[in-house]
């Protein structure tokens, strides 16, 4: 199939997804069929993005198709959160969000941004940094999700999705678990960069390298702060959003303003 026919498809199976979501989450009932199609859109997303890399021999990375890859990523590690935790309820933002991203890219398609993988250890540094960043992604997102949960949780009567969501301190566990693991992909993608690349301080790399560094040091210090002082709720709310808008702007930043607004690769 071509990438097209892979990516309308895809889409197709999110939202169908996201769907039939939001009707379990009415019926305060968990169903497999939203899973399953879930699991379907996220190989059709990997497929597309495959078949984009065969055309050109490479990975692209411009802006739209770098979302597109991250957001099946996340959706995928999601899906992979599932087998052990109750937080397919995540999915409502994240399906959506991958439709999106999938969709910009298909309307959308940019030039080329290849960029060629000529060793280990560069695969390693872009292997972790997009993995910490999908991680850290549904991190911020569950962050979002447990504020709405504590707040519902003091009004009466509570609405019927957050009654299908498991309980504060399970939510909180999930967030801290999801955001140890992203650190520790972070760690490596920052120690890889350092040792592997030769300037990371140049002057397209500078803001990326500061940015990711504040975010890690962010992070770290609300681990640091769960352990000591046991930071919880509102206070791990935003550290986290904290540390996932340094991340963001440092992956995402460079490129808004180089390919939108400059029209430069």
């Amino acid at each position: 199939m071509t990438p097209l026919i892979l990516g309308i498809i895809s889409i197709c199976c999110y939202i169908i997804s996201t769907v039939l979501l939001i009707k379990d989450a009415v019926k305060n009932k968990s169903g497999t069929l939203s899973i399953i199609l879930a699991w379907l859109a996220v190989c059709l997303h990997f497929s597309y993005t495959f078949s984009i890399f065969q055309q050109l021999e490479n990975f692209n990375f411009s802006l739209f198709n770098t979302a597109s890859l991250i957001s099946s990523l996340v959706a995928f590690l999601l899906l992979l959160a599932t087998l052990r935790n109750p937080v397919e309820k995540l999915g409502l933002i994240v399906f959506p969000l991958a439709t999106l991203a999938l969709l910009v890219d298909l309307l959308y398609p940019e030039k080329a941004h290849a960029i060629h993988i000529s060793s280990w250890q560069m695969g390693v540094h872009i292997l972790s940094s997009i993995i910490a960043f999908s991680l850290l992604n549904i991190a911020a997102l569950q962050a979002l999700l447990l504020a709405i949960q504590e707040r519902q949780l003091r009004k009466r009567p509570i609405k019927r999705l957050i009654q299908t969501l498991p309980s504060l301190q399970t939510m909180e566990s999930l967030l801290f678990q999801m955001i140890g693991t992203g650190i520790l992909f972070l760690t490596v993608s920052l120690a890889s960069g350092f040792i592997f690349i030769e300037d990371l301080f140049a002057q397209h790399l500078v803001h990326k390298t500061i940015l990711s560094i504040v975010a890690w040091i962010t992070f770290t210090c609300l681990l640091i702060g769960r352990m000591k002082y046991g930071w919880r709720g509102q206070t791990a709310v935003k550290w986290t959003l904290a540390g996932f808008i340094l991340l963001m702007l440092a992956y995402f930043g460079s490129k808004l303003v180089l390919e939108l607004v400059l029209q430069r690769v």
